[in-house]
């Protein structure tokens, strides 16, 4: 039986190109799991259905060893798990030497997991640089004044008067915020900030 397995590592993006890859192999639609999910481990729920599934014989095909995962001591551990205790051949589409039906004599298998060792390191390491440069990216936009998150509130031009009575203790904290027409929270942090200017 063959299977294909997909991963894209957020719910925006999409598992298409690689399902498309799959079906041109000769996967089943039906036989194609996907993940939306980051490839940091394995504690994927379709993939641990597939893994579960394969037994002697099978074959899993993937379009490219990051989409198995990014984390290098784990692809070596699955690979081994799939490939050895399982019984199962892998296929990886971009990688023709990574392709376990064939060359199942010793210098086949060490080409394949120099290959693999390789790959999955090159694997890893991406995810690495790709989390160094979202951080840097961050720091610059930050640097620029570049505000993230939700615009902050605009405060109603009565604020200053409900804040003065709330001060004078003439207003609860929730009363307040109910005559500005704002949650008890948003008071609460607006009349800190004004404490702390």
């Amino acid at each position: 039986m063959e299977y294909g397995y997909a991963r894209v590592s957020t719910k925006e993006q999409n598992e298409q190109r690689q399902i498309v890859a799959l079906m041109a192999f000769g996967v089943s639609g039906k036989c194609i799991y996907v993940d939306k999910q980051s490839g940091r481990d394995f504690e994927r729920p379709q993939y641990q259905r597939l893994v579960r599934k394969l037994k002697d014989g099978d074959t899993l095909v993937v379009k490219s060893i990051d989409r198995l995962g990014r984390n290098y001591e784990e692809i070596l551990e699955q690979w081994r798990i799939i490939t050895k205790e399982k019984a199962a051949a892998i296929v990886v589409l971009d990688m023709p030497l990574l392709d376990t039906r064939n060359n199942r004599d010793l210098t086949g298998m060490l080409i394949a997991d120099i290959v693999l060792q390789l790959l999955s390191y090159v694997a890893q390491t991406e995810r690495e640089f790709i989390r160094q440069r979202q951080a840097e990216g961050i720091a610059a936009a930050k640097s620029r004044g570049v505000q993230f998150g939700r615009k902050p509130k605009e405060k109603p031009p009565e604020y200053p008067t409900v804040l003065e009575a709330w001060r004078r203790k003439e207003l609860s904290a929730r009363a307040a915020a109910t005559r500005l027409g704002v949650t008890h929270k948003t008071f609460q942090k607006w009349s800190e900030q004004d404490r702390l200017r």
